[in-house]
């Protein structure tokens, strides 16, 4: 089950990069017809979309490999520096925008082929948001921080698209040329905080995060109702790794339970925990009752 997954995050992965490269086309194309300083800026943002789904394909093959003696938990976390990589490409996109923003804003040009190229750009937008929701949707069962960090990037490269869409219409139809500079410090800013955002998340996988409030308060329900025969469990401890979950934690057992008996409580557990977790490397230490701490997960 967890290779044909890989199989398919992978698959998915090379997909995007086939879209990416056809949005890229797309998008360059109307701001070659158009000579908008706001669809160029649109086309340059894809330029990254392919740069990050090229990374993010590379980041999954390699978090595929099995464990081995210098990696012995995997290396699920080379997803996250594929996301920090998108992050930083993102930001560098914006920054790019902006400078030919201002070159436009102090020697603004009328538009060339309007029409025909906010249609191509309409059809690359509309590309991008079915992928988007398509990537969203996998990433999530797969819980794959490349692919939601793909996703991701690609609703904020459809939303700042449909306002440039929006504001070069204006532009075409007003002939105020000034709205089509500001749009693209617009759009830049847009991706500035997206970038940002997305690398923040990833540096949080990268630095060993718990796992969410709610998804811990899950865990010591199960544990609580799956643990009976001992006493407690304190000191939970967890942590991502890309799609992994590391869970550990201290079991109080009565000082008169066999090692058989508190395996078998182990078992158990751990059955519970993986079919709520998927993919999980679970640890816990046995301990007799008089370790016993009194916090934690009380069993009843």
């Amino acid at each position: 089950m967890a290779g044909s997954q890989a199989s398919r995050i992978e698959h998915i992965a090379a997909l995007s990069v086939v879209v990416a490269l056809t949005v890229l086309a797309l998008k360059g194309w109307a701001w070659w017809a158009t000579g908008s300083v706001a669809l160029f800026a649109d086309a340059l943002e894809s330029v990254v979309n392919v740069a990050a789904a090229g990374a993010a394909l590379g980041a999954i093959r390699l978090s595929q490999l099995p464990a081995d003696a210098n990696h012995p938990y995997g290396h699920a976390k080379a997803e996250y520096f594929s996301a920090v990589l998108e992050g930083a490409l993102i930001i560098v996109a914006a920054l790019m925008i902006l400078h030919e923003a201002w070159s436009a804003w102090n020697n603004p040009r009328p538009l060339d082929q309007a029409p025909l190229g906010l249609m191509v750009s309409a059809v690359a937008t509309g590309i991008n948001a079915a992928w988007s929701a398509l990537l969203f949707r996998r990433g999530r069962s797969a819980r794959s921080p490349a692919l939601m960090a793909d996703a991701r990037h690609l609703l904020a490269d459809v939303v700042s698209s449909g306002g440039v869409l929006v504001g070069v219409s204006l532009v075409a139809l007003t002939g105020v040329l000034w709205l089509d500079p500001l749009l693209a410090a617009a759009t830049a800013v847009n991706i500035l905080f997206s970038g940002w955002r997305l690398m923040r998340e990833s540096l949080g996988g990268l630095m060993d995060e718990a796992v969410p409030a709610d998804t811990m308060l899950r865990i010591k329900e199960i544990v609580a109702r799956h643990a009976e025969g001992a006493l407690e469990a304190h000191d939970l401890r967890s942590r991502h790794s890309g799609r992994f979950t590391f869970l550990e934690f201290h079991l109080v057992v009565p000082a008169a339970m066999t090692v058989e008996e508190a395996h078998e409580i182990c078992d158990r557990i751990e059955a519970a925990l993986k079919d709520e977790l998927g993919q999980a490397t679970i640890t816990i230490h046995i301990e007799p009752e008089g370790k016993a701490k009194h916090r934690g997960v009380l069993v009843l």
